[in-house]
């Protein structure tokens, strides 16, 4: 996987996310690490960041001083009572007196387990300094959010996500055209494992990485041939637009429910009266809702460009 392949090793490597860096970094010189709290979207190197400090504080051998537990997978309060505790209560030897659990997505813990998580912290903080890593911070209890240090993760900016995709396509000799990048950049919204993911996918095709490659693996319409299936339709030809519809559906390989999240989109970049956004914005959520009842997708879909064809005729009246 080259998420891992290039995944930082080192918090000198890794891109963006400096101020947070920095503090790590000064955790390590001081060879004292408090509880922390890694917070934000998707994709912004939380996990990484938690290795790397781990790597820079114990060095090569930093796997032995650390555990990485995914509580999502299990959020009850048995694996707190047994696994955690287990690791945490011993003292390792070495250098610094203490290891390091990391817990990835602990904002799935259930109450019960997260109450127990904070008493198995007090007791142990001497052996065991916790990392918790969470996309939502505010569905961690207040009495952990208290005894941990906050980071907040943000996206990557565009020309560092951008410099990533590009020395990976070089490294791996990849031709990665600049639409392909474009479309990936959409895709991901700055979650830098995704749009490593589809850089790899689309690798795989062995092809020049453009728009239509990168759209063909992830089963993604171009959002060009979205916007003109809403334009045809809000222009009253409803037969052309379901044309337009199905061909979407048969090129791309994309699912109703995908593209209705990309029609959704596209709606609120239509230069039409706000009151019209909100009124499409109702009827494509009634769409989505009868697709997730089981609904045909072209049914549903066809449903929703009539509703499109009366609107454009409504507003073109009132131009008029």
């Amino acid at each position: 996987m080259w998420t891992e392949k290039y995944r930082p090793r080192s918090l000198t490597e890794i891109i963006d996310q400096k101020d947070i860096v920095n503090r790590l970094m000064g955790f390590v010189k001081a060879k004292n690490v408090p509880h922390c709290l890694f917070a934000g979207p998707p994709g912004t190197g939380k996990t990484t960041a938690a290795l790397c400090l781990a790597h820079d504080l114990y060095g090569e051998s930093y796997r032995d001083y650390i555990m990485e537990l995914n509580v999502s997978d299990e959020r009850g309060i048995d694996v707190i009572r047994e696994t955690v505790k287990t690791f945490a209560r011993t003292r390792p030897i070495g250098e610094v007196p203490f290891k390091i659990l990391i817990l990835d997505e602990a904002d799935n813990m259930t109450a019960d387990a997260q109450q127990a998580l904070r008493r198995t912290m007090e007791r142990y903080t001497e052996t065991c300094r916790f990392i918790l890593i969470a996309n939502f911070p505010g569905k961690i209890i207040e009495p952990i959010q208290s005894r941990c240090a906050p980071f907040r993760f943000t996206f990557l900016s565009r020309e560092d996500l951008t410099g990533r995709l590009r020395y990976i396509a070089e490294m791996e000799k990849v031709e990665l055209l600049d639409d392909g990048i474009e479309a990936i950049m959409e895709i991901s919204e700055g979650d830098l494992r995704k749009a490593i993911n589809i850089l790899q996918a689309a690798a795989s095709v062995g092809k020049p990485i453009d728009k239509e490659v990168v759209y063909g693996v992830v089963g993604r319409a171009n959002p060009y041939d979205v916007r003109e299936l809403i334009r045809t339709a809000m222009e009253g030809e409803f037969i052309k637009a379901r044309d337009k519809l199905r061909e979407l559906m048969l090129k791309y390989g994309v699912s109703g429910g995908d593209l209705i999240k990309q029609i959704h989109s596209e709606i609120f970049q239509l230069d039409i009266p706000e009151k019209w956004k909100i009124r499409l914005a109702s009827a494509i959520g009634e769409t989505e809702f009868r697709l997730i009842q089981g609904g045909d997708d072209e049914i549903q879909l066809s449903a929703l460009l009539a509703r499109l064809v009366e609107v454009g005729q409504i507003i073109g009246k009132n131009r008029e």
